[in-house]
């Protein structure tokens, strides 16, 4: 017998996600995509086109910078704000999730560095990772991922390193219950790769970057497992312990 929409489990009402992208075409993609799945609505700005931040994510279940073309050492206003803007997930203990450009804006909000290679080499394309003591205990890690980055950061003073890597040591980290910071992409859909791929070609001459066939190639290998970890880190990060561990 079918349940009657009275049986059926209703999902909590729950409060947006704040996203901040970073060019007029960016997109939140699987992030975007898994957040909606889960009960979250998106308030989605781009303070580089001149979208405002809210001065308190009291309205918001928490936020997510993603990447960007640009570095977080660029002397841009936007940029600037932005990472200044960190100070009010981190004074307010909401969540806060830190992809690539994002994870740098969290480490320079922090005091730490952000510089590239010694040695000038990148990571664009897959390549292997291995979570820390402390990321095992949090969740399941995939072997592989995607990176897209020229630059890598310090760990800042009192954060957990969750994963970390054989060029760029530094590939996940925590900070404090809330603030969590990736140096790679899990969010990219085909569509999404295909356009780095193709608007990204003149980055494949860079030192130790992978070319465009590799990255597609390297989708249909490693994407399964990085996209299932990107759920549950997603819980992770923005679903309560009790619902979580329900």
């Amino acid at each position: 017998m079918k349940s009657s929409l009275s049986e059926r489990p209703i999902r909590p009402l729950r409060k947006p996600v704040l996203i901040v992208l970073h060019q007029e075409r960016s997109s939140a993609g699987r992030v975007g995509q898994m957040l909606i799945d889960k009960g979250f609505p998106l308030d989605i700005r781009r303070p580089a086109l001149g979208d405002p931040l809210p001065a308190t994510l009291e309205h918001h279940a928490g936020a997510v910078i993603f990447g960007g073309p640009m570095s977080a050492n660029d002397p841009l206003d936007f940029v600037k704000a932005e990472i200044d803007w960190i100070s009010v997930p981190l004074r307010e203990n909401k969540p806060f999730f830190g992809i690539c450009l994002g994870a740098q804006m969290l480490v320079r909000n922090l005091g730490g560095e952000v510089r590239p290679h010694e040695t000038g080499m990148t990571e664009i394309g897959w390549y292997p990772i291995q979570p820390t003591s402390a990321g095992r205990e949090l969740i399941h890690w995939p072997e592989q991922v995607y990176h897209f980055h020229m630059e890598g950061f310090d760990l800042p003073r009192s954060a957990d390193l969750l994963a970390e890597g054989a060029l760029y040591p530094n590939q996940a980290f925590r900070y404090g219950q809330n603030a969590y910071g990736i140096q790679f992409h899990a969010e990219l859909t085909r569509a999404m790769m295909q356009r780095w791929v193709v608007h990204g070609a003149h980055r494949f001459e860079l030192p130790n970057a992978q070319v465009g066939r590799q990255h597609l190639e390297g989708r249909l290998l490693y994407d399964a497992p990085l996209k299932t970890w990107l759920s549950g880190f997603l819980d992770l990060v923005f679903l309560p312990d009790q619902e979580r561990l329900a």
